[in-house]
């Protein structure tokens, strides 16, 4: 299908790249192509970015039916732009609308509006160390109906923000609080997938957390409140006597892309990896043994974030001497290396605009 291009008679001007907030500047266009069963995607177009007229019915508004996905583009030093494993996230997109009963859109129709809209916002791909553009592709269920059932009418829509830093504190070892009141999801429910449902119930968690003095929650599982599953929004990983321990994709532990690269970067390197159920009672005992070498936390926004204390209750422990582990660092520096051109692409994961 042909995109339709409508160009911004005003544009934004564009923030200092030095002093990027993540997730505030948005761009100057967003991509839109609507879904009606019985016709199916329709109508690809690239307009300026705006508010969306939206039903106060819709089903979105009432009743969550709202998918998502998180990747970046990213500028080499040539000056060109490329993307990390785009047909990941948008094969991972599809297996949440799947699970929330969401049309799923073709794969071909997805990339177009991801980079078309990223070229016709080039200019806003920032130049500087360690920014980005980040590509936010969502989806919404828009029947301007009251009634717990799967739309009729959706629309796909991309929208883009150049970021800097996830963390204020970059790369600086986080403080994470075991949380053992809420629980993130359970299995059988939308822990998989990637919707704001799961997203919105996390929030009490991680705002005492925050007060607490903590940057994130561990979440447990849902049903025995003891197994490890995902650390705020991003899947985690652990060093313990030279083996890499990460939570087994159970059916509430997101399928994480950067995860995935994590662990094929680390079975590249020899290590032993082992996803599996992992209790919070093992990695205390292994920090408290100094089994645990390193931790850290894996997801687009920050990459890798690493651990440097973890509490439980009235437990405290430290990791690593609250300093970035070597593997940490070295998973960081091969990933972003990847990513912004800098280091050799040995799985074909990046795409070239």
């Amino acid at each position: 299908m042909e995109i339709k291009i409508t160009r911004a008679t005003t544009l934004k001007e564009k923030p200092d790249s030095s002093a990027l907030v993540f997730g505030k500047a948005m761009t100057d266009h967003m991509f839109i192509v609507d879904y009606d069963a019985g016709q199916g995607w329709h109508d690809p177009r690239i307009i300026p970015y705006g508010p969306l007229p939206i039903d106060p019915a819709a089903k979105v508004l009432h009743y969550a039916e709202e998918i998502f996905e998180g990747m970046k583009a990213y500028r080499t030093a040539d000056g060109s732009i490329q993307l990390f494993r785009p047909r990941d996230n948008i094969a991972r997109m599809n297996g949440s609308a799947e699970r929330v009963c969401m049309p799923q859109i073709p794969e071909a129709l997805a990339l177009a509006g991801i980079t078309k809209l990223v070229e016709v916002e080039r200019d806003w791909v920032p130049y500087e160390k360690d920014t980005s553009l980040y590509i936010r592709p969502f989806m919404i269920g828009l029947d301007p109906a009251l009634g717990v059932h799967a739309s009729q009418h959706v629309q796909f829509i991309v929208i883009v923000c150049p970021v800097g830093a996830y963390y204020p504190e970059g790369l600086d070892p986080v403080k994470i609080y075991v949380e053992d009141r809420d629980v993130r999801a359970v299995k059988g429910g939308t822990g998989m997938a990637k919707t704001g449902g799961n997203y919105a119930a996390s929030l009490r968690a991680g705002d005492m957390a925050e007060k607490a003095g903590y940057s994130q929650v561990l979440w447990l599982d849902g049903v025995h409140r003891k197994y490890i599953e995902e650390v705020g929004s991003m899947n985690v990983m652990f060093k313990v006597s030279g083996k890499i321990l990460t939570p087994d994709l159970n059916g509430s532990v997101l399928d994480g892309i950067t995860r995935r690269s994590c662990i094929q970067l680390l079975k590249d390197w020899g290590y032993d990896v082992e996803e599996r159920r992992i209790s919070a009672d093992e990695i205390f005992a292994a920090a408290e043994s100094g089994a645990l070498e390193e931790a850290w936390g894996t997801g687009t926004a920050a990459v890798v974030s690493p651990i440097g204390e973890l509490a439980m209750k009235d437990k405290k422990v430290t990791v690593s001497n609250n300093q970035i582990g070597e593997i940490t660092q070295r998973l960081y520096d091969e990933l972003t290396g990847i990513q912004w051109g800098r280091v050799a692409d040995p799985h074909d994961w990046i795409m070239k605009l």
